[in-house]
């Protein structure tokens, strides 16, 4: 039998049997297609070949995809668990060609792994071609299907034709296209699983889990325009995918994708957890749990290990969904607590051969995930709550519908995504009101969009036509001329006219030296002159490729076609120093810390560096020490930076480090540091992905200091540090301190923290000495209130326990009511005492007797006057003060009269 593994290896081994490169799957988080939430298909990498903005660079392509189906027209989410083959994650084993083989290469080498090699049986192979569609003009794939019967040895009555749903592939509404030919198995009578269904007969695409499909070819040989017709392509192109979920079920004589290696050790694991057992049946509420388990922690693995985090927007919504879903599956298996991040090892044992970024962050995701978990689990107990109570009221009304204000309360308060809802309330044969849910959504949303309108000076600037800004003197000038060709103002670019003083804008140059914000280094301040005018720059922004100056006119005015000069201010030394230093940091870390830290985020300003990156703990005293020396060593070496530009693939290759989420060209800019000369790039120690400007050697960079490091969120840590000016600075800063510490202290400067941690140890004695002296007086305290209730006047039941106590403070007096009404049962309680040169008054009065009407607030308002104060409380309990301790006995004598007068 063989395992995943194997089968994976053998599809990969036997196209490049058949001259195909291997080619590594994208990361399951797209890094430059913001089109995508998450690559759904093998080919969304080679996108940009079959539109025609790249060339290939090879003809013949294997490999194996990443593939997550949450979202859009491939949302598989719902059906996890209630089948055996659905899935969100999974492997798309896939061969392409790039204008090279077509429809025979294509079908011949199907069948001949299939069958020859692993050994599939051929009489149970059925396949399906594109029967043609009226309305697009296209004729049925005779190409195809005759192949089929030419090149292997399937019968023509087992080559089915289908239509456009099933066999004519789309990339979407616009672009290429063509008809596909499926491969299906046919796993006999015993798998249907509709045989209940009324007039269901089994067959190819008739619905039901006797039938199903191992392997897509998708020949695209269209193109569909902006107005919807097709026109052929000059190229052709093969696409094809072959779910190894599926191969893996099949080759290994499973009945379903889950009882196969590559989801039973993961179930395995569940059960030892749970205590539960997996009896692999359909139906039923405990398996059906371990399945949807399974499944959705092989896809937040994959997932966050790419770059993705939960969070309420996007992806990271998608990730939320998928994690709190698997999260209320866990209540099925009897968990309360979290436990998925368990699971991540035995994902890691499974695929990390195949996927080695799995292995390195596992730690990283084990944290994120457990840190989702226990803050969904400290709101999914009181959230089903509030689902029963509403699922309650729907199951008395007669369209049997949770309303959409309900479930917007469950998702807006207790973290309920919809589908979750929708699951719980299908359950018990409820539906929801989504449309409602819908619009206040959409009145939320649109109140967010509100509170943020004009936060920014491009809004709006999204579809304007801008010009491109040339900007390559950023990189080694500080100033340069330049001509005016507009501005942005209240969101429209401007192309003629003037600009006037005080007005708050955006300048567009032909060439700047000015750097845009961009990869977590602010854009460059500064000031734009000409003869007559002078423009202060605060800060530079880039909307596509124009790069925009904002600011205010200062002096004079500027006119569009005016030349100026463009100047950088002094902080660009600084911003450089701290940009390349944010390099040598990260190298220091992964020295430290391990391999496994990745880069989540930087701001690099000129007054001080920021980086966030994965790491499950916090660092060390030890661990901090060690990062800042081995900074510092660079540093002192004096190490030249060299910058390259370089093919995407070249630099990967060379091992330059590239961020999560952040899109490249086909071309990248390397930052090196360590060696001298773009062709000894690859010897460099420190080698990124960077647009950012730095120094020209790092011992410009003067010096480093880490100042903080802490969590900003779950697996996530930050480092702030200083360098050059920035650190000057600080350490001059310190250095008052301590002289000023010594001075007050009257010791030498390296005598302070020995001085410091004597004075420590004397304020830790005297605190335990006032603690014990607090419980005395407490204690003494307890002892007058017990006897004023032995001395108790009783009136029926009630005890009223009016008298004055000894020094004593607000706190002990407070627990002395307490006790006496504990104590007494039935009680009107009344002290008084003298704290500090005033009076205190405290009344508590028991249950029985506030029903009756006694009432401790009103008591104190009647005698806080008779000390020079006021007060007031609740019914139970009241405190007043006043500035004459004097009268205190007065007013419980007054005290004691009211509540005579009650009786």
């Amino acid at each position: 039998m063989l395992s995943a593994k194997g089968i994976r290896n053998g599809f990969i081994d036997f196209f490049k049997g058949k001259e195909h490169a291997f080619v590594p799957s994208s990361p399951i988080v797209p890094i430059d297609d913001e089109t995508l939430l998450f690559a759904n298909a093998g080919m969304n990498q080679f996108k940009d070949i079959f539109l025609g903005l790249r060339r290939p660079s090879k003809e013949r392509v294997v490999n194996s995809q990443k593939c997550l189906r949450v979202s859009g027209k491939h949302n598989d989410l719902e059906e996890v668990g209630k089948d055996t083959y659905h899935h969100t994650f999974f492997e798309m084993l896939g061969n392409w060609s790039f204008d090279d083989y077509f429809k025979a290469e294509a079908i011949e080498w199907a069948w001949e792994l299939l069958t020859d090699v692993w050994g599939i049986d051929g009489e149970s192979l059925w396949v399906t071609v594109f029967a043609g569609d009226e309305k697009d003009g296209l004729p049925k794939d005779k190409e195809a299907e005759g192949l089929w019967t030419k090149v292997t040895p399937i019968p023509a009555e087992r080559v089915l034709a289908f239509g456009k749903k099933d066999n004519f592939w789309e990339m979407g509404e616009t672009g290429p296209c063509g008809p596909c030919s499926e491969i299906h198995i046919d796993l006999g009578p015993d798998r249907c699983d509709m045989k209940d269904v009324s007039g269901h007969k089994c067959r190819v695409n008739a619905g039901c889990s006797r039938f199903i499909e191992l392997w897509n070819l998708v020949f695209i040989q269209y193109n569909r325009g902006e107005d919807g017709k097709l026109v052929e392509l000059g190229a052709k192109y093969v696409d094809t995918g072959a779910g190894l979920e599926r191969i893996a079920a099949v080759m290994q004589g499973k009945g379903s994708n889950y009882d196969s290696d590559l989801f039973m050790p993961i179930i395995d694991c569940i059960g030892e957890i749970t205590g539960e057992r997996y009896t692999s049946r359909l139906g039923n509420r405990i398996d059906n749990a371990f399945r949807v388990i399974s499944d959705h922690i092989r896809a937040l693995v994959f997932s966050i290990t790419d770059g993705g985090r939960p969070s309420n927007e996007g992806r990271g919504y998608v990730i939320r969904r998928i994690l709190r879903r698997a999260s209320r599956f866990g209540r099925e298996l009897g968990m309360h607590e979290p436990f998925m991040y368990r699971l991540v090892p035995v994902v890691v044992d499974c695929l990390g051969d195949a996927f080695g970024e799995i292995k390195e962050r596992a730690d990283y995701v084990s944290t994120v995930i457990e840190s989702e978990e226990a803050a969904f689990g400290r709101t999914l107990d009181r959230g089903i709550e509030i689902f029963e109570t509403a699922a309650g009221r729907a199951a008395k009304k007669r369209d049997k519908t949770i309303s959409g204000e309900d479930a917007f309360q469950l998702y807006d308060t207790y973290g309920f995504p919809l589908d979750l809802t929708q699951l719980m309330a299908e359950e018990r044969s409820l539906k929801v009101d989504k449309p409602v849910f819908e619009e206040l959504m959409e009145e939320q949303r649109e109140r967010a969009r509100a509170a943020q309108k004009g936060a920014s000076l491009m809004v709006a600037l999204a579809d304007a036509e801008l010009p491109v800004t040339e900007d390559l003197h950023k990189y080694h000038a500080d100033e340069c001329d330049s001509k005016v060709i507009g501005w942005i103002e209240t969101g429209s670019f401007k192309r003629e006219g003037s600009i006037g003083v005080g007005d708050d804008i955006g300048i567009v140059l032909d060439r700047t030296c000015f750097y845009a914000e961009a990869g977590g280094q602010v854009g460059d301040c500064g000031v734009i002159e000409s003869e007559g005018g002078r423009f202060i720059v605060e800060d530079t922004a880039r909307v596509a490729d124009c790069v925009v100056h904002r600011g205010r006119l200062v002096e004079g005015a500027f006119k569009v076609g005016e030349k100026v000069k463009a100047k950088v201010s002094k902080d660009r030394d600084s911003i450089k120093k701290n940009h390349t230093a944010t390099h040598l940091l990260q190298w220091a870390l992964q020295q430290v810390v391990g391999k496994s830290v990745a880069q989540q985020g930087s701001l690099v300003g000129p007054d001080y560096l920021r980086f966030d990156f994965t790491c499950p703990k916090a660092l060390s005293g030890k661990q901090i020490k060690d990062i800042e020396d081995l900074v510092r060593e660079k540093i002192a070496a004096d190490l030249p930076v060299t910058c390259a530009v370089m093919p995407r693939e070249e630099a990967s290759k060379l091992g330059a480090m590239a961020l999560f989420g952040e899109k490249y060209g086909d071309d990248v800019r390397v930052v090196a540091i360590g060696v001298e000369g773009e062709e000894k790039v690859g010897d460099a120690f420190s080698k990124e992905f960077c647009g950012g400007t730095h120094v020209d050697r790092v011992g410009a960079i003067g010096g480093f200091k880490i100042i903080k490091e802490e969590s900003i969120s779950a697996g996530v840590r930050r480092i702030t540090a200083l360098t050059g000016e920035g650190l000057g600075k600080y350490l001059e800063q310190r250095s008052g301190i301590v002289d000023e510490l010594s001075a007050k202290l009257k010791v030498p400067a390296e005598e302070v923290v020995e001085r410091v941690e004597r004075l420590i140890k004397e304020n830790k004695k005297l605190t335990k000495e006032l603690k014990s002296a607090g419980r005395q007086k407490g204690s003494d305290t307890m002892a007058e209130a017990k006897e004023l209730l032995d001395k108790a006047e009783r009136i029926g039941e009630a005890a009223v326990i009016v008298g004055r106590l000894s020094a004593t403070g607000a706190e002990q007096g407070r627990a002395a009511i307490d006790m006496l009404r504990r104590k007494a049962k039935s009680a009107a309680v009344v002290l008084g005492f003298e704290e500090d040169g005033r009076a205190t008054l405290l009344v508590g009065v028991t249950s029985d007797l506030v029903k009756k009407g006694l009432s401790a607030g009103e008591i104190v308002k009647e005698i806080a006057p008779i000390v020079d104060g006021g007060g007031g409380g609740r019914p139970a309990m009241a405190q007043a003060g006043g500035t004459n301790p004097k009268k205190i006995d007065d007013a419980l004598a007054k005290a004691t009269e009211l509540i005579r007068e009650k009786f």
